[in-house]
């Protein structure tokens, strides 16, 4: 049941994830989708910017063209008047000061042209501009509105998939509450089984070890008559099935499984060491894209090419190791099978390393060899040589440690068991050597990559390929550092008893009792389900308490409303019945009101028909007609004197008679009374059982149109509040905006104000030259009359 429930939850997680990812990845989209719009909406305020810029440049063109066009027609009319009174002086040969004005024009002239040619030019720019800014702004609106609309479908899907996938959230979170809570009681019950094992297995210590102490007793009285053999008595102790200690499995898993992190690290350093180590020998001494390389190179180059082929198999060594140690093993060195198969993978790996030692070295020495290669380079070549060195005999001590620990598991006797301790205290302190050795060559390392950088001829690819190096050379010190740490955090543990052997015997556990001890551990655990009584389903108490709260706070003004609903109802309910009663007995006396009138109204003509036919016939065919009449036996036998002796009328005696007959005597009618009542009952409860299926169907109705105006009022306010933020964002961008046009507007106002400033300026500074100008030409008007005056005098 429990592997059905967590299937169950993982089928509706997988769900609820895909679910998820779907939302990510349509909201994503809605999110690029607004990146782009805001993006466009950037660049169409940068190009109206832009526009504003121009149209104001246009502007201030236009004024100073203006200003050009009156200064213009003041020359054009300044040069005319000068032309003019030129004309009535005498028109005798040009004088210099004449020149001097044609050459003023001229200059004029020529700047005026220049000004003109400027100013078409300025225009035509502009209108380029203009109608370029133009396409680009009709662009971008038109790429606006398809985003806009783009971004409306994505909204609308987005809302659609939520308000389609809502409900199924909810399902599945209640699912997993639901899931959650089982499992819970599933996990209080594994915890009561497990107590129970353990009290068991106490009982059963307790009774093992009664049972020793009634067998040492009875030896020690056997020894004294009989003599005892101690080789015989230990062989009968080896018989003997051990406990289980999960605890130490627990722990032995956990520490593989931190082993296993390790060497994978491990592993990724070594691969990325052997193979920058083969790109540095492409490269260096000697480019391979350039020149062939060394064949000692080459040879070096094609081993360190098989690298992954040793190293990988440590990785999935210790994977199946780690798979190997469950909760229903036994995990020691004498059953660990596994541990040889990381051992062969480990011994292949220090040959490899043994196998590219001498080519490593050799190719060192060609480095010191090359011509640029300084004596540093060389002393560091050498430091890095030693430290191979080093690091191979420490793999070398590594791989004899580890073939010692893996032989237990091959053959027991191969170790004894005092020597354990002694290999794994040994083996912490080889790992922290192989640290030490790793983290003194990437420091050597890294001294020499810094010289080679030094060197004249050092390229950018090999730069590139020793940070690389250095990097793996990092990793593996980082990695070797933190194996050293965690094998001498654990080594109590690896040095430590495991509690596992024959109670009473001496030796180590073999396989054949690990097997047994599974064995017995399956029985016992199936014979704890066998007498194990089912309990019935029930909510812990603890649980309970602390969902209360919450149950409490979400179901308090629910709860509260449908008791409320339900008293009305019941109350309803009940004056409906009330009513339906009384209505009902109203029905009925009616019913029998008008047939006991009825009654009435023919005895009375019955009686009053009777009473006229006997006043002719005597004084006893009254009571003769009306015991005929009535059918009253009781009237037939007595005469008229002895009704008068025993003193009762005629009158008297007759009304008797009728409440007799009215109350004692049945007749067809009342049957069919009887048969009416039952038939108006029934007419009127199913009438009423018509009337009360139609009001619950109109109360169904009303409550699923109620629940249906709730979700979309819900959903209403939820779009409300999306508007009312979206408004808001409008609102701001708008104070924005309003705040941007009022400070271009000032900026605007601020260069007109400075332009109009500048131009009055040039204005007068204008004024100030024609002034000059008009000064010059009347001074030399004066020396030419003057002139012409001297020479008429002359003549």
């Amino acid at each position: 049941m429990a592997a059905d429930l967590q299937a169950k939850y993982t089928k509706l997680a997988q769900e609820y994830s895909k679910l998820r990812a779907q939302n990510q990845v349509l909201k994503k989209g809605v999110v690029d989708e607004q990146a782009s719009s805001s993006s466009l909406k950037e660049q169409m305020k940068q190009r109206e910017q832009s526009l504003r810029k121009v149209e104001q440049e246009m502007d201030s063109l236009t004024f100073r063209n203006q200003q050009l066009a009156k200064r213009v027609e003041l020359l054009q009319e300044e040069l005319a008047a000068s032309e003019a009174k030129g004309k009535k002086s005498k028109n005798k040969g040009d004088s210099p000061s004449q020149q001097g004005l044609q050459q003023t024009q001229s200059v004029f002239d020529e700047d005026l042209q220049k000004k003109i040619q400027e100013n078409e030019r300025l225009h035509i720019q502009f209108y380029e501009a203009d109608e370029q800014h133009r396409q680009q702004k009709a662009q971008l609106k038109v790429r606006l509105e398809e985003l806009e609309r783009d971004h409306e479908q994505h909204q609308a899907i987005v809302d659609g998939l939520a308000s389609k996938y809502m409900d199924t959230i909810e399902r599945l979170q209640s699912a997993k509450a639901r899931l959650e809570v089982k499992s819970q009681t599933l996990e209080g019950e594994t915890n009561e089984c497990r107590v129970q094992t353990e009290e068991c297995q106490q009982q059963l210590r307790k009774c093992q070890s009664e049972l020793n102490r009634q067998v040492k007793q009875s030896s020690c009285v056997i020894q004294e008559k009989v003599p005892f053999n101690d080789t015989k008595f230990s062989d009968y102790n080896s018989l003997n099935v051990p406990p289980h200690n999960r605890r130490h499995q627990l722990k032995a898993r956990d520490v593989a499984g931190q082993a296993l992190g390790f060497v994978q690290d491990l592993v990724a350093a070594l691969l990325n060491f052997h193979s920058y180590t083969e790109q540095r020998v492409h490269i260096y001494p000697l480019d391979s894209s350039i020149e062939p390389i060394s064949p000692l190179n080459q040879k070096f180059s094609q081993y360190l090419h098989e690298n992954a082929a040793y190293v990988r198999p440590l990785e999935e060594g210790l994977v199946q190791l780690h798979q190997s140690i469950t909760e229903d093993t036994v995990t020691v060195l004498e059953t660990v099978g596994k541990l040889k198969d990381f051992a062969d993978h480990f011994t292949s790996y220090t040959h490899f390393l043994q196998k590219i030692l001498p080519y490593q070295l050799k190719s060192l020495e060609e480095e010191c060899r090359a011509p640029l290669c300084t004596s540093s380079l060389i002393s560091k070549n050498q430091e890095l040589q030693s430290g191979m060195k080093r690091i191979t005999s420490v793999f070398d001590k590594l791989h004899s440690y580890i073939i010692l620990l893996a032989l237990p598991s091959v053959r027991q006797d191969a170790m004894p068991q005092s020597s354990c301790s002694a290999v794994f205290t040994q083996l912490a302190a080889c790992l922290h050597s192989l640290h030490d050795a790793v983290k003194e060559m990437s420091k050597h390392y890294s001294q020499k990559a810094g010289l080679e950088q030094q060197l004249p001829t050092v390229t950018q690819k090999l730069c590139t390929t020793n940070e690389c190096l250095l990097a793996s050379l990092g990793m593996f010190t980082n990695t070797t550092d933190k194996i050293a740490t965690f094998f001498s955090n654990n080594l109590d543990f690896f040095t430590s008893s495991t509690g596992y052997g024959p109670r009473g015997g001496v030796g180590a556990l073999n396989p054949l009792q690990a097997e047994s001890m599974l064995g017995n551990k399956k029985k016992a655990s199936d014979y704890m389900h066998a007498i194990r009584k089912p309990r019935a389903e029930s909510v812990p108490y603890r649980e309970a308490l602390l969902n209360r709260r919450v149950l409490t706070s979400s179901t308090e003004s629910r709860q509260g409303l449908t008791q409320q609903v339900m008293a009305s109802q019941e109350k309803i309910a009940r004056l409906e019945q009330e009513k339906e009663h009384w209505l009902l007995e109203t029905q009925l006396g009616r019913v029998r009101l008008e047939k006991e009138s009825q009654r009435i109204q023919d005895l009375e003509t019955q009686l009053s028909s009777a009473l006229g036919g006997g006043g002719g016939g005597g004084g006893g065919s009254p009571a003769s007609a009306l015991s005929l009449g009535l059918g009253s036996p009781a009237l037939t036998s007595l005469d008229d004197g002895e009704l008068e002796e025993r003193g009762v009328g005629k009158d008297a005696m007759i009304s008797t008679s009728l409440v007799g007959m009215l109350t004692t005597t049945p007749t067809n009618e009342e049957v069919g009374d009887e048969e009416s009542r039952e038939q108006l009952i029934k007419a009127h409860y199913m009438a009423r059982v018509g009337e009360l299926t139609t009001q619950l169907q109109v109360s169904d109705s009303k409550a699923v149109n109620f629940h249906a105006e709730c979700r979309a009022l819900a959903k209403r306010l939820a779009i409300a509040e999306k508007s009312r933020e979206t408004l808001t964002e409008e609102v701001k961008l708008a104070n924005q905006n309003f705040t941007r046009l009022q400070d271009e507007l000032a900026t605007t106002k601020r260069s007109y104000k400075e332009q109009l400033s500048m131009m009055s300026d040039h204005l007068c500074s204008m004024n100030e030259t024609l002034s000059k100008q008009r000064e010059e030409i009347d001074i030399l008007k004066l020396s030419s009359k003057g002139n012409s005056k001297l020479l008429k005098k002359g003549r």
